[in-house]
């Protein structure tokens, strides 16, 4: 689900002050195994204080700020509710939503994902044809809200890469608009050009409010942004 996989803690956390602020940028000795862009990574992370703070508070990822934000900003996760997250590893956006009270958290990724009390995390390819019938299966009912932070692997091509961030977003949409609960919510991570006029107006159509929103934890070199539609106005027969 997030920007950077699980990885194992590779420094110690700095001492003195807080986890949120250094006086100066630490730089870290280039050791030969390094690629030069691990190394800047390393040193991003470092110097990030979202990666920081995260540390800290024990978020698996910097990514929990960007959920957390959005929540507080529209209270989408409700006491109570019910909710599907799409693309969840590492776990930092289940992390916010058991936080937040959610009732029921089910999660889907990919990749493997340490499991987390108060919510159930299934390994499988979202885009297969069955998943979306066993996430509602283990949910036990309707989605109050639907997360997604999935992202496709880049290929440097620009047109390929678009299509498959529009394939992402569509799916994630289509599966919204399927299940949801009447005044529910959805939030699928985008691009800036990275959604069709189509798509979006899908969602205005199904939803009271659609937003673009960039949370303050999406690094300022990102296109990344992320659409929150709020409202859900339910199937056509309802």
């Amino acid at each position: 689900m997030s920007e950077e996989p699980p990885r194992k803690r590779m420094v110690r956390p700095p001492t003195g002050g807080t986890d949120a602020g250094r006086a100066r940028p630490a730089r870290l000795k280039t050791a030969k195994e390094r690629t030069p862009s691990s190394q800047a990574w390393l040193e991003r992370q470092i110097n990030d204080p979202f990666a920081a703070e995260a540390r800290a508070k024990g978020y698996r990822s910097r990514a929990a700020f960007k959920l957390r934000e959005i929540d507080e900003r529209f209270h989408l996760i409700r006491r109570g509710s019910r909710v599907v997250d799409l693309g969840c590893a590492p776990g930092g956006w289940l992390q916010i939503t058991v936080e937040r009270g959610a009732r029921t958290v089910v999660g889907v990724d990919l990749l493997e994902v340490d499991s987390l009390t108060g919510a159930t995390v299934i390994k499988q390819d979202f885009t297969d044809p069955d998943c979306g019938a066993r996430l509602i299966d283990l949910l036990g009912g309707a989605p109050d809200v639907i997360l997604s932070d999935m992202a496709p692997n880049t290929t440097g091509h620009r047109q390929t890469d678009h299509l498959r961030i529009v394939g992402l977003i569509e799916a994630a949409m289509d599966f919204a608009l399927a299940v949801l609960a009447p005044g529910g919510a959805f939030v699928t991570k985008a691009f800036q050009g990275g959604e069709t006029g189509e798509l979006l107006a899908r969602l205005k159509q199904a939803f009271t409010h659609v937003r673009h929103v960039k949370p303050k934890a999406s690094r300022s070199e990102s296109s990344e942004l992320y659409l929150v539609a709020t409202g859900f106005k339910g199937q056509p027969s309802e």
